[in-house]
């Protein structure tokens, strides 16, 4: 297939598009307003679930599980091919204290997901660190956590090496050219960049550019922040979430802690306030953060959806417009289903689940 495909965005969801497509296509280009993976998907904690997955539709459920069981030979490959581990660690998760524990049990044996409660002494003596005062908890051994900006990193050098994909960076797109009902391509600073498809995944900020065709996508962006502290590489072996914020143990000691819920627009500018809440957070759940400094504190947007339930597929009277975007919290977690799946809607190949749920058909205003 020789088709130019013009990828807008690079976070994961347009890098791991663009990865996919570069096997089936002529050409693929991918754009970007700034430097590629540095908003949502540098910003996330990248555990490799959805924070409370009963929570979900089954439209959501089912990307997450093909990801999930996807992610370690995706991991292994860029690692092959770049030399940059994305470092998927596979710690498991303890859900602490959930009002909801009956309803994620009976979500777990209806998917046959092992999902199970399990005595709080013997987390206490799993996770030496927690803090006193949880009486119950779950637990999910396979959850792993990736870490995102290394993500980004592998799949960016991966582009790199592909003959037939360009990566331009600082390049922001202005609007879509469009005759006859079909886009063409897409306006950039430099000029017209042409192409047979394009794909939209530019985050939180992709309702703003369909807006450029009359079109409204109640994709919206929901700030983030999260907190960075180091310890000793076994300070911490499981993930674990109470009261609606997580820590998250990276291989070499450094634990992630988030992250806040905030509708501020696109201000991405961390404040003293989420510091101090996320701080207290953290000593909550594992008190000997006290004495431990904050080695990172910031800001991204996520790309809020409608019950987080991406837009997949090609965009109705506009023939040549895809979307691959709107994953609100759970971008980096579908994004190895969404990005096969996508691929598949635009070469015409048997889609690796039912597309339906995702289609844009009827989901625009």
């Amino acid at each position: 297939m020789s088709k130019r495909v013009v990828v807008v965005g690079g976070g994961v969801i347009g890098l791991l598009t663009a990865f996919n497509l570069a096997a089936k296509v002529g050409h693929v280009t991918v754009c970007d307003q700034g430097e590629v993976g540095r908003e949502s998907s540098w910003a996330g904690g990248g555990i490799v679930s959805p924070l409370y997955p009963w929570r979900y539709s089954p439209a959501v459920t089912a990307l997450a599980h093909w990801s999930q069981d996807f992610y370690p030979q995706l991991a292994e490959r860029l690692l092959a091919s770049t030399g940059i581990d994305p470092e998927v660690h596979t710690t498991g998760l303890y859900w602490l204290d959930l009002d909801d524990q009956a309803d994620a049990l009976a979500w777990a044996e209806q998917q046959r997901r092992p999902l199970v409660e399990v005595d709080i002494a013997s987390v206490y003596g799993a996770v030496k660190a927690l803090g006193p005062g949880f009486a119950q908890a779950i637990h999910m051994p396979g959850v792993a956590n990736v870490r995102n900006p290394r993500l980004v990193k592998s799949l960016k050098a991966a582009l790199h090496a592909l003959p037939n994909v360009t990566v331009r960076e600082h390049c922001p797109i202005s609007g879509f050219e469009h005759q006859a009902g079909r886009v063409t391509g897409v306006h950039t600073g430099d000029g017209l960049l042409a192409a047979d498809d394009v794909v939209l995944s530019a985050g939180a900020w992709s309702g703003d550019l369909l807006r450029t065709l009359d079109l409204e996508l109640p994709v919206q962006p929901v700030k983030g922040q999260m907190i960075l502290f180091k310890c000793a590489e076994d300070y911490l072996p499981s993930m674990v979430l109470a009261n609606g914020r997580y820590a998250i143990p990276r291989r070499d000691g450094h634990i992630l802690v988030g992250s806040t819920l905030e509708h501020v627009g696109f201000d991405k500018q961390p404040t003293a306030h989420a510091l101090a809440s996320l701080t207290a957070s953290a000593i909550d759940l594992l008190p000997a953060l006290e004495d431990a400094r904050v080695v990172g504190h910031w800001a991204g947007l996520r790309p809020g959806s409608p019950e987080g339930v991406p837009y997949i597929g090609p965009v109705p009277g506009h023939e040549g417009l895809w979307l691959n975007c709107g994953h609100f919290r759970n971008g980096l977690v579908l994004a190895p289903a969404s990005c096969q799946l996508f691929c598949d809607l635009l070469t015409g190949t048997p889609p690796i689940i039912d597309p339906t749920p995702y289609a844009p058909a009827g989901r625009l205003g």
